[in-house]
Formats: C-alpha cells, structure tokens, sequence
C-alpha cells in the first residue's frame, strides 16, 4: 500500500479551517460521544476531508486517512507480518493502529475498495466495536474514543462500485454538498487571502461552470478548484490565467469544451 495515503495527524495546536454548513459539526460531535459510526456522501472537493480534520482537531483526537482505491486490501487496513533480519514480526495497518490508540480512523472514497475489504469493518461498526486480527489471534476492542468515518462520492456509484445496503446500514449518515454562495466566498477568503470582491467573483464562477454539469461537464468546479484558483490570484497570477490552470483545464480534455468553458471565464471578467 501506498504509505502517502495514510497520514497520522497529532498536532492539535491549531483547527484546520473550516466554515461551518449547517449542523454537521454538532451531529458528529454526537456519533462520537455515543460511538457511532459516521459515512459522508458528497461530490469530489466539497470539503469532506476538511470537515473531517478539524473534528479531529477539535476532539482532540489523533486522524488515519486512508485513501482508499482498487488494490486495497483487507491487509492493509488490518495488517500483517512482515519478514526482518530478526525473523518475522506483526505490522499493524492503519485502522489497528486507529484501534489501538483511540484515534479517527477515516476512508476516504470507501467504495472504491474492493468489497472483501469492507467486511472488516462490520465488527467496528455494530455494538461489539471490535476488530478481529485473524492473523495474529487478537480480537481488539475499541475503545471509547476510537470512530470510524467513511466516505464516498454518490455521482461515481455504480452497480460495480456502491456500497452495499448492508454495510450503509451500519452508519449514521450526512449529506455534504458545495456550500452557498455566501459561504463558499467565505471559504475562499479564509483559505486563501483573497479579496472578497475577487471571492465572490470566483464563486460567480464556479456556478457557470456547475451549471454545465451533466451537458457538457461529468463534475462541476470543486471548491476545492476554487481555492486554487483564489491561491494562484492572490500570489499575482492573472485572473483569467488563473482560472485556467485551476478551474478549466482540470474539468475536461476536450478541446471544444475547454474553449467553451474558457467563454465562461471571459464572460465572467466582463
């Protein structure tokens, strides 16, 4: 497994930013006092990620992202022994490790994981909250503090990649989607700098080019494109350019549409 994709996360000294949406901080601050398990669904960059961060954050609790993806398996959640000039010893993966020190265990685009790898997970996420390690003889027993965050993109399910009514049925559930116009502005000050009149022009934007969802684009502008975009302007990039290497160019390879969505950024500019 690739190691990039995990990320242990134990400096507290300061909450990742986040705007709130409405009322998700408070209904996960409830899943994790009551050890319940949470899955977010929502669209690629709406700030899932981020929302997840800054609950651990506040919590106080160390954070195991797990990028989930098409060779992931249960091994590497679990673990396994490895081999050493010592002889053979027991790694522990990333939901152990989250396991053992009562940590959030959080992963990301879980459908995307082959499904033998989310039964593991079942033992976590009823009331017996343990981890069976088959390969080494221990059962785990989570403790208090430990929560377990999944989380996908509904617009890329399929019949080959959804996730299993089964395992759905396991969490309690929360809906991220862009925010509002107002927020999503507020977002793009706070993260970048910029200016707000700049902000709200970008996020202007960024509701041309959704709009053209599911016409001539498969996803909108992510807020997180919006970001980028408010980085590269505040760093003295010039706004159309700007908007090109970070709005357009990552949404589509097609050349009638780049030219197209190129239009939209003009007209923006007015």
């Amino acid at each position: 497994m690739d190691m990039q994709s995990i990320k242990a996360n134990t400096d507290q000294r300061e909450h990742p930013f986040y705007c709130a949406k409405g009322g998700e901080v408070e209904l996960f601050q409830h899943a994790f006092n009551n050890q319940l398990p949470m899955l977010i669904k929502g669209p690629t960059g709406c700030g899932k990620t981020r929302f997840i961060q800054h609950m651990a954050s506040r919590l106080g609790r160390p954070l195991y992202t797990v990028a989930c993806h098409d060779d992931l398996t249960a091994a590497d959640l679990v673990g396994r022994h490895l081999i050493s000039d010592a002889g053979t010893y027991w790694s522990d993966g990333p939901l152990t490790r989250a396991v053992r020190e009562g940590a959030i265990c959080y992963l990301d685009e879980v459908v995307e994981a082959r499904k033998d790898t989310t039964v593991v997970l079942h033992p976590l996420t009823d009331d017996r909250r343990i981890l069976p390690l088959e390969r080494s003889g221990e059962i785990l027993n989570a403790p208090p503090e430990f929560m377990l965050v999944v989380s996908y993109n509904p617009g890329y399910q399929n019949l080959l990649k959804g996730m299993k009514p089964s395992t759905r049925q396991r969490f309690v559930a929360l809906s991220f989607d862009f925010p509002e116009p107002e927020l999503e502005t507020e977002v793009l000050i706070g993260e970048s700098g910029i200016d707000r009149e700049m902000a709200h022009r970008l996020v202007q934007l960024a509701g041309s080019l959704r709009a053209l969802k599911d016409h001539d684009l498969e996803e909108g502008a992510s807020t997180r494109l919006l970001v980028y975009a408010a980085t590269l302007i505040k760093s003295g990039m010039n706004f159309r350019e700007a908007c090109r290497a970070a709005m357009v160019e990552p949404l589509t390879d097609d050349d009638e549409t780049l030219k197209a969505l190129l239009e939209v950024v003009d007209a923006t500019l007015g």
